[in-house]
């Protein structure tokens, strides 16, 4: 029986307290860390926790009137196998559907160094516990509770060991540094298995920007991590068979092959996320892959059936949402699915609502730009695109920014401005023949047209037979007057 990411985050936490009670505040304060929730949700979770533990219920004991306690046994057939121990993959054989698509990061209380008496020095573990209550919100990254990551406070901590202690794949350690007037935060993320340091990043500032600076440190860790984490997951996993693999290794694998935007690695992308969900049908985010890759059919042209592939896109969407609501990339990619069916302004609170669950969430700012382009508000774009740009400087779809910027600025007539950042976008990494036809368009409207006749060469090498219907069934303005400005402008390129 699948269960509910509250109830399962409630049982790894009692998991990792391994026997020992946990009053219904330490509960609380792990699975909704920063926010109020009242007693009876708690209840209302470990009362579906219990029905989906089945024979292993009594093993959930409520120890009346301090809380509850978790009771495992190692060995026996009846054992509730919850956290990955040392000697098998992160995740791989969890007895519950969801954990076995997640990858596991302990965040420790990071070094103090210099004046241990300063006001300041508290952030040493403030920062910490930050990071934990927003990492908490990367729906895709099982998140090791404070109360278990913060019995760890060596000077020198032995990464391998606190990984297999805590059966944490990844492990954020950092030293803070105070002096008289300066603030000096340093970060690294590791492989507890191979101890590879896979990013690091040193931050510093004044003693008096000291709160603006814990703002910039924590959305700069949660953007990297997003970015990080699977690129590293989809190296390990390049180099192993893919029988081999777990839904975790599939999905990531078929990520990178997604974000290289040609026709053959969208199909492969979509293989390998259709055997992640064979291996684990709750994986909201192989489902949301799956949408993604059958919007890119459509958006791209790739499949004769677009209607079939706008179908498809929608209904991956909805399983995605289905296993789990609250996943932001799930919720993105419904989104995606109704600006494929033109529907603007019903795609606008589903792309918001991915927002809101993770505000550093690039794509969806990206997304939000994309959108606004189409109703024709360059403003709005800007805004978000800039946003985009901020969380994500190198994100796969860099050149999708770019190109959102280049609509945004040609919406306002700044058509030497469109021109400069479209030049940048048709030059960027992975870049597709939509995005070479947009900066066809703007070098055209800034009267640059020997550039803008050597990019249409280059669109028609790529695709010989796409017109200007393809463009704008790819991009749908609202705004007749800009569809006329701009098919005139196309069809004077040749299109």
């Amino acid at each position: 029986m699948a269960i509910g990411r509250r109830a399962l985050d409630i049982l790894s936490v009692l998991a990792e307290a391994r026997g020992r009670i946990l009053t219904k505040d330490e509960l609380l304060d792990a699975v909704w860390p920063g926010v109020f929730v009242e007693e009876n949700v708690l209840q209302v979770h470990v009362a579906a926790l219990r029905k989906a533990l089945g024979p292993d219920a009594a093993r959930l004991a409520t120890i009346h009137g301090i809380g509850y306690r978790l009771e495992l046994d190692a060995g026996g057939p009846g054992a509730v196998a919850l956290r990955p121990g040392a000697d098998q993959p992160d995740g791989a054989d969890a007895s519950l559907p969801g954990l076995q698509s997640m990858r596991s990061i302990a965040v420790l209380p990071m070094r103090l160094v210099g004046n241990s008496a300063s006001s300041q020095a508290i952030i040493a573990d403030a920062l910490p516990h930050e990071l934990i209550a927003e990492l908490s919100r990367l729906r895709w990254l099982f998140v090791i509770a404070r109360g278990s990551s913060f019995q760890f406070r060596e000077p020198d901590p032995d990464i391998r060991n606190i990984g297999a202690a805590l059966g944490a794949r990844y492990c954020l350690t950092g030293t803070v540094e105070v002096d008289a007037r300066q603030l000096a935060v340093t970060v690294e993320l590791t492989d507890t298995r191979s101890l590879q340091v896979i990013w690091g990043d040193r931050f510093e500032a004044p003693l008096e920007g000291i709160h603006e600076v814990r703002s910039r440190i924590v959305a700069d860790v949660i953007g990297n991590l997003e970015l990080q984490i699977p690129l590293h997951e989809a190296r390990a996993a390049r180099f192993a068979p893919t029988e081999q693999l777990d839904a975790w290794g599939l999905y990531h694998l078929g990520l990178q092959r997604m974000f290289r935007f040609t026709r053959a690695d969208n199909g492969a992308a979509a293989t390998l996320f259709e055997q992640a969900v064979a291996r684990d049908p709750l994986f909201a985010r192989a489902h949301a892959g799956l949408s993604f890759t059958h919007f890119q059919n459509a958006f791209m042209h790739y499949e004769a059936d677009e209607a079939g592939e706008r179908g498809r896109a929608r209904r991956h969407a909805e399983l995605a949402l289905d296993a789990d609501g609250l996943d932001p990339f799930a919720n993105l990619v419904m989104g995606r699915s109704l600006m494929l069916d033109k529907d603007l302004a019903a795609s606008v609170p589903w792309i918001e609502r991915a927002l809101t669950l993770s505000p550093n969430y690039a794509q969806a700012s990206y997304n939000r730009a994309f959108v606004a382009n189409m109703m024709c508000d360059g403003a709005e774009s800007e805004r978000h695109t800039e946003r985009a740009l901020a969380q994500s400087p190198l994100d796969p779809l860099l050149y999708g920014m770019f190109a959102a910027r280049s609509f945004s600025h040609a919406l306002r007539g700044n058509y030497a401005e469109a021109a400069s950042w479209s030049y940048r976008a048709a030059h960027a990494p992975n870049t597709h023949v939509m995005v070479m036809m947009i900066a066809v368009l703007c070098h055209s409207l800034a009267g640059q047209d020997a550039e803008a006749a050597k990019l249409a060469d280059d669109v028609r090498a790529r695709n010989p037979h796409i017109t200007r219907a393809d463009f704008f069934q790819s991009f749908p303005f609202e705004n007749g007057e800009v569809r006329l400005l701009f098919s005139r402008e196309l069809e004077r390129c040749g299109f």
